[in-house]
């Protein structure tokens, strides 16, 4: 994690440069120095809370917009740090990976089916995609049922109750990719 004045400095610029506007400009738009300007973005100035309200104000942003870290490029998840939600005693194991974002408009979870069990799930919003890992299992909708093993995938619209039955001797772990279209 960066240190906070780099964090202010590097959005105080990036909000600068998006607007196009010279470090004169801001100064003459906020009342702070375009000497205090440059060190702020510079990270190299700890700007006090009086000094980013007058930036603030005079951009038009939010205090907090200079708060703002960016997202990491790469997002790392490990199954040992997430946490499942448990269905029919302790037989459905449902951990949310990337949960939903309104942004994005998908969620992806990865699912255990233990041995001999059946999981019926309720119709819901959205498009799903299963994508096996491991093991095999049979999805049924709408009277139709198909066999899926290690490496299958499928897409259906969630239109129906929708069942997953594992039949095997081994747990069966999948994917599910959840898009919701509006």
């Amino acid at each position: 994690m960066d240190s906070m004045q780099y964090i202010i400095g590097s959005n105080l610029a990036q909000i600068r440069k998006t607007r196009g506007l010279s470090l004169d400009k801001v100064a003459e738009l906020t009342g702070v120095s375009k000497g205090m300007l440059a060190q702020i973005e510079k990270g190299k100035s700890n700007p006090t809370v009086t000094t980013l309200w007058k930036i603030a104000n005079g951009l038009h942003v939010s205090f907090s917009t200079f708060l703002k870290e960016d997202p990491p490029q790469i997002t790392k998840i490990s199954r040992e740090d997430l946490h499942p939600v448990i269905d029919e005693d302790g037989n459905y194991f449902v951990y949310p990976v990337f949960p939903y974002h309104s942004e994005k408009k998908f969620e992806v979870f990865t699912v255990s089916l233990k041995p001999g069990f059946t999981h019926q799930a309720e119709k819901h919003l959205g498009e799903e995609s299963i994508l096996m890992i491991r093991g095999e299992m049979y999805f049924e909708m709408q009277g139709q049922q198909l066999k899926l093993s290690a490496g299958d995938a499928i897409q259906f619209q969630v239109s129906d109750i929708h069942t997953y039955r594992n039949d095997s001797d081994e747990d069966a772990d999948f994917y599910v990719l959840i898009y919701y279209a509006d």
